[in-house]
Formats: structure tokens, C-alpha cells, sequence
């Protein structure tokens, strides 16, 4: 066989059909494309009367009229823009994909950059026929002598062209639908479509029933010269204003001038508010907003909200519409909207998007990766320049917008690095603290309760060897060779709460020893915290219940530790046959707190993992099936129910102040299981009763 070259041949017949089905995802798509063209054709027409090719007539207003008629079933779309020449009609319509918009822009492209134009591939238009069964164009171009064109099609590849009557600059397209679609001219849903996807188009639409016979009342000085005067009214009674019947004007349904087009410097609070409850139906106030404004490297405009949520009871799901020149493209587009920034809501609009034809959706681009680092970098900025300068604001809002930066932070790295310093961690006191301030070093109250007496505070003074040591180890961290670590090297922890009420008896302890915790009781914060750790080297977050530090203890000298552990080993047998669990761990420890009888820790890796298990729903996992792996009953030697115990290991009622003990300490750290709350329950009766006797 011969080598051959050529060009690939498209047969209209079979390539028409497939456009008109499948180039939209949306049927009501057409409303949008349309009304764009005619935006795009009175934008061509002010571009030439700016340069001098074309003088608009005095009192120019520019418009796009749709008018719906139910009882013909059409549609019709009216502009006053620049209007085609029969050589125009035949080379931007009757030739598919051959855009005049991106024909326009390349003519003129060095002689104005005003006004941007909508339009970029020449397929819009053939959106019309998604909908319609046939399809008419009236055009007059603005060139001098030239003569108005009427085209129709019947939604094939036939169409039909000759002169028509329109004597008026402009275009009317004319939609004729099939029975399918009949709800588009049905003036509220007309009216829905088009608020949709041109609330903010540049030019100015309105809607009204063709021939409509409906009326409106207005004040006789507020008749304007297109109204058509129904009748006269006159007034009831002396003084009243007189009045007009008018035939019903048409609605303007967008605003050209959208709030995010203005400069930030020239929107107040108000407008802020206004356009907020507008877009979103949402008549909660929100709690600030970021208001982009760029021109170079590319053009981007935008207002993003930070709402208020109660996030308990509400998702906290946002919307980011996202605009072309004004024109509405999609919510939530996740291209030029990081994820994180989805539970915002607010308007983006970039005419240099690369969209696909459709205007539906982007193409891969390596510039929208650009637009999407900017958009976060600004976001970054804002918030860190309020933590940096208005604090007391920024306090207020924290918990309200801290999902946002924790999941922003859990998304993005970028993000994460900008705003690790501008965390707010909120301590016991309620006082908000940056993370490099909850890293600053407290003074701790090394000293005995006030409670023990004076022979033990003598006794302190007087430090054997070991306790020297034990002094020096918490005042010097050494490394695995035994030198000293850098004050920089050292291992930072910051302690924090999930459950205020829960874990109370801990959170006492530690005000009692000038300890202080931070509050994290969202369900992102224990991904966050496990995400700082990894990304901030020295840097551990462990709960207030994970370990009992040395700071809670009383100073014991050698031989009173020799002593705490003979205890924990007689009690722990007691322990042990009481609560019928071999692999409890009890430890005995001499508290400050003498008001503490027992407690229990589990070690952060070990909770940490007990989360994980119930986040993924593993079955099985409650606290009882950790005894083996960090879960420890603290008993304090300090405490008169301990003495007891060691006293009457046999006694009648030790088996049941080891479970009430056991249960006391549980329950500070975690909800009992359904048996177990009401064992302690019927154990609780029985003890006063015992009070009673």
C-alpha cells in the first residue's frame, strides 16, 4: 500500500447532533451562552465608538431584553450590541466554531483593553438548539448601509438566509422549543436560570412576558417614556398623589457593578453585609471576609467570608462561586479552590481561566495551580497580619474559624507553614496562646502540699543523694551518651484537655502545681496536633491523664521509694483479687493532693491508638482492653482509704472500696461501659447504706 498524508474530513450531519447533545452538561446552559453573546456584542459595540470607528446614538443605554411567551412557546433574546452583516452571519454562524469574539480581539487587541469580552470558542450560540426545535436570528449591523439579515435553522444542517426587517443596530434571536423544554419560558424559571449564571454580567438583562397584558401602578411623575399608559387614576381624596396604570415594566435581574469589582478602599461594612446575605440567603452576620483584588501576573478578583457555624448542629460545607468576567461558571470549582478553602463562601472571578468550551469546567493548566496558591497565600496573609495586629479580634474568632486553619493546615503545607505561628491554643484560664507562647517555659511549683506538716518540710530540706539526682535530671535532660541536650534540643511538652468536665480532677492537680493545659475538644485537633509534632521537631502534645510527672508527687527519699514499691506490690495482689483483672497495673505514689485517693493514666501512643480504633470503628475496643498496653491505677499513699487497705487487706469491706476506687479513677478519665456504670451505681447505694448503720 502507497504512503499517504492528508487532513481529517468532519461530516456536519454527523458532528451537528453530538454538539448539540453533549457539548453542555446543563440544558439551561443556553440562557447563559446567549445572553454572554449579546453582552459581547454591545462590549464590541462601546470598543468601537471608544476608538472612533462607530458615535452611539445619544441616550444610549446598553441592554439585553428576554422575552417570554408561554402561548407561542419562544424565546426570545434581544441586544442592542454590534449587530452582523450577511457575510458576518455566514462566517460566525453558519460555520461552526468560528468565534467573532475571538475574531474581534485580534483585530483590535492593540488599540483598547478596556472592557473584557465574554466569548472565546464560537460555540455558545449552537447551545440554542439544545432546546429549541428551530432557531431565528434578526440582525442590522452597525456598519453604514448595511442591510438587516433574518437566518433561520430547523435545528439541522439546512439553513435558510435572507433580508430581514429589523431597522434597529442589535440582534434578536429567536428560540422556538420543543415540547421537552417547555419550562424555559415560563417567566420564573426563566427567572431562576438566568439569576443563576448572569446575576452579575456587565450589561444590564431584563425579562418580561411578551404581549403581556399585566399592569402595574406608579406615581404619575415616575412614568418614563418607554411605559405604555393603561389609564389615569385619579386621586381619592384631596392631597393624595395622583397616579398611572402602566403595562407591567420588564425585571432587572442582575447588578454590573458587583461588589468584588470595586476597589476594597471603596466598600464599606455594609456593603460587605449586603452582598453577603444577597449570594448566599444566609442572614447570619459573618464573621470577617478577605477581599481580593489582582491584576498581574493574571487578573483575579474575589470576596471570600468566613461565616459563623455552629458547627454541632450545621455542616460546615461553604460555597466558592467561581466567575469568568462576570459570567457565573460553578460552585466549588476544586482546581482554583483548595479544599480547605471549600468551607468558605464567597466569589472568585478570573477572566484568564483556561475553560474548556463549555465554559463548564477548566482545562489542566499549570496557571491554575498558580491562581490556587495565590488565593491561599492571601488567605495566610490575612489572618497572620490579624493575629499580628488585632489580637483581641482575632481571640473572638478563633473558635469559630479554627476547623478552617486546622484543616487547612492538615491540607495544604504551604498554608501549614505560614500559619503554625498563629495558632491559637486556648489555655485553662480561657486565654488564647500562639504556639510559641505555650512552648515558653512555666514556672512550676516544685513545692509539697501546703497541707503536710512541718516535719516533712524539714525533711525535704534535707536531700539524701538520690534526690539530689532526681533535682538535676529535671533541671538538665541528657542525650543517650549521658551528655547534656541544648536548651533548644530539649523535648518541649505541651499538656492539653479534651473533656473539661471529664478529666476536672486532673485539670485541679494541675492549677494546684501553677501547671497550666491547653483545650482541644475538636475532632480535627487530635490529627493537628499528631500533624505539628511530625512537621516541629522537640515538640510533644501529651493529655493532662497520660502520665503522672514527678511535679505531683511528694519528695521521697530513697528508702521511702524502696517503701512505695513494697506497697504497690502488696497492693496490687490485693487489687488484683479484688477486681478479678491479672494484667491491671497499680502503682502507689505519694500525692501532694491528699484529697486524691486514686487515678489512673494511659500513655498518650496508647490513647492515640485507641482513638484511631474507634475513628475506624474497630469493634472490641474500650478502655479495659488497654490494660496491657498503658492503662495504670495510681493509688496514693497519702490518701486514708489506701492506708486501709494495706491495714486490712482481709477485711470485710476491702473488695468493695477496691472496686469503688477503681471505678472512681475510670470515671475521671472516661465514661464507664453500660455493666460497669451500673455495678458502681448499686455500689454507691450500698456504701451509705453502710453510713446509715
Amino acid at each position: 500500500m502507497a504512503n499517504r498524508q492528508g487532513s481529517l474530513s468532519i461530516n456536519s450531519e454527523n458532528i451537528f447532533p453530538i454538539i448539540k447533545k453533549w457539548l453542555y452538561s446543563d440544558h439551561d446552559i443556553f440562557y447563559r451562552e446567549l445572553i454572554s453573546n449579546g453582552c459581547d456584542a454591545i462590549t464590541k459595540l462601546k470598543k468601537l465608538d471608544m476608538m472612533g470607528e462607530y458615535a452611539l446614538p445619544e441616550g444610549f443605554k446598553p441592554r439585553i431584553d428576554i422575552l417570554v411567551n408561554p402561548e407561542e412557546k419562544t424565546i426570545k433574546f434581544i441586544d442592542n450590541g454590534i449587530g452582523m452583516t450577511e457575510d458576518e452571519v455566514d462566517e460566525y454562524i453558519n460555520q461552526i466554531a468560528f468565534s467573532g469574539a475571538a475574531d474581534f480581539i485580534e483585530k483590535y487587541k492593540d488599540k483598547t483593553s478596556e472592557d473584557q469580552i465574554i466569548g472565546h470558542f464560537g460555540l455558545g450560540f449552537y447551545s440554542a438548539f439544545m432546546v429549541a426545535d428551530r432557531v431565528n436570528i434578526d440582525t442590522l449591523s452597525y456598519t453604514e448601509g448595511a442591510k438587516p439579515v433574518h437566518w433561520e435553522c430547523d435545528g439541522g444542517t439546512e439553513f435558510t438566509m435572507e433580508e430581514g426587517t429589523r431597522d434597529t443596530v442589535g440582534t434578536t434571536i429567536t428560540l422556538f422549543l420543543n415540547e421537552d423544554v417547555l419550562e424555559f419560558c415560563n417567566e420564573y424559571k426563566a427567572k431562576e436560570v438566568i439569576k443563576k449564571y448572569c446575576s452579575f454580567m456587565p450589561t444590564e438583562i431584563y425579562i418580561a412576558k411578551e404581549n403581556t397584558k399585566e399592569t402595574q401602578i406608579v406615581k404619575k411623575d415616575e412614568v418614563l417614556p418607554d411605559d405604555t399608559v393603561v389609564e389615569e387614576i385619579k386621586p381619592e381624596k384631596e392631597g393624595d398623589e395622583e397616579k398611572t396604570k402602566i403595562i407591567k415594566r420588564p425585571e432587572l435581574l442582575n447588578d454590573t457593578n458587583p461588589l468584588w469589582m470595586k476597589h476594597p478602599n471603596d466598600c464599606t461594612k455594609e456593603e460587605y453585609l449586603a452582598f453577603y446575605r444577597k449570594v448566599f440567603q444566609d442572614y447570619k452576620e459573618p464573621l470577617f471576609w478577605i477581599h481580593l483584588n489582582m491584576d498581574y501576573p493574571f487578573n483575579l478578583k474575589g470576596i471570600l467570608y468566613f461565616p459563623k457555624i455552629n458547627i454541632e448542629y450545621e455542616s460546615i460545607e461553604g460555597v466558592i462561586k467561581l466567575y469568568n468576567n462576570q459570567v457565573f461558571i460553578a460552585d466549588n470549582i476544586k482546581e482554583v479552590i483548595p479544599e480547605f478553602l471549600m468551607l468558605l463562601k464567597g466569589v472568585i472571578d478570573c477572566p484568564d481561566l483556561p475553560l474548556n468550551v463549555s465554559r463548564s469546567a477548566l482545562q489542566n493548566d499549570g496557571f491554575v495551580n498558580r491562581i490556587s496558591e495565590y488565593i491561599t497565600k492571601k488567605v495566610a496573609d490575612k489572618l497572620s497580619g490579624m493575629c499580628k495586629t488585632e489580637k483581641e479580634e482575632y481571640d473572638k474568632y478563633w473558635d469559630d474559624i479554627s476547623p478552617f486553619i486546622k484543616y487547612g493546615c492538615l491540607k495544604d503545607d504551604k498554608f501549614c507553614k505560614k500559619m503554625t505561628d498563629y495558632i491559637l491554643f486556648k489555655n485553662l484560664d480561657g486565654k488564647y496562646l500562639t504556639l510559641p507562647e505555650c512552648l515558653e517555659v512555666n514556672k512550676i511549683d516544685t513545692g509539697d502540699d501546703e497541707n503536710e506538716n512541718a516535719e516533712n518540710k524539714e525533711g525535704a530540706e534535707v536531700k539524701d543523694e538520690a534526690a539530689d539526682k532526681l533535682e538535676k535530671a529535671e533541671a538538665e535532660v541528657l542525650d543517650k551518651d549521658g551528655n547534656p541536650v541544648e536548651e533548644e534540643k530539649k523535648e518541649k511538652v505541651i499538656y492539653y484537655v479534651t473533656d473539661e468536665q471529664q478529666q476536672a480532677s486532673y485539670i485541679q492537680m494541675f492549677k494546684k502545681a501553677k501547671m497550666d493545659a491547653v483545650v482541644l475538644t475538636h475532632n480535627i485537633d487530635q490529627p493537628f496536633i499528631s500533624q505539628l509534632e511530625a512537621k516541629n521537631e522537640g515538640i510533644k502534645f501529651q493529655r493532662i491523664d497520660a502520665d503522672l510527672t514527678d511535679t505531683f508527687k511528694s519528695k521521697t527519699s530513697k528508702k521511702e521509694e524502696e517503701e512505695l514499691s513494697a506497697l504497690s506490690d502488696k497492693i496490687k495482689d490485693v487489687m488484683k483479687k479484688a477486681l478479678k483483672k491479672d494484667n491491671i497495673t497499680v502503682k502507689v505514689e505519694k500525692l501532694k493532693n491528699k484529697k486524691i485517693a486514686s487515678m489512673v493514666t494511659l500513655s498518650e501512643e496508647a490513647r492515640r491508638m485507641q482513638d484511631m480504633m474507634k475513628m475506624y470503628s474497630m469493634p472490641g475496643m474500650g478502655m479495659n482492653d488497654f490494660g496491657k498496653e498503658g492503662i495504670t491505677l495510681i493509688l496514693n499513699s497519702n490518701h486514708p482509704l489506701v492506708d486501709y487497705i494495706t491495714e486490712h487487706t482481709d477485711g470485710d469491706n476491702v473488695k468493695m472500696i477496691c472496686e469503688q476506687l477503681y471505678d472512681l479513677a475510670l470515671i475521671q478519665h472516661a465514661p464507664l461501659e453500660p455493666e460497669a456504670m451500673e455495678k458502681f451505681i448499686a455500689r454507691s447505694n450500698d456504701i451509705m447504706m453502710l453510713l446509715t448503720k
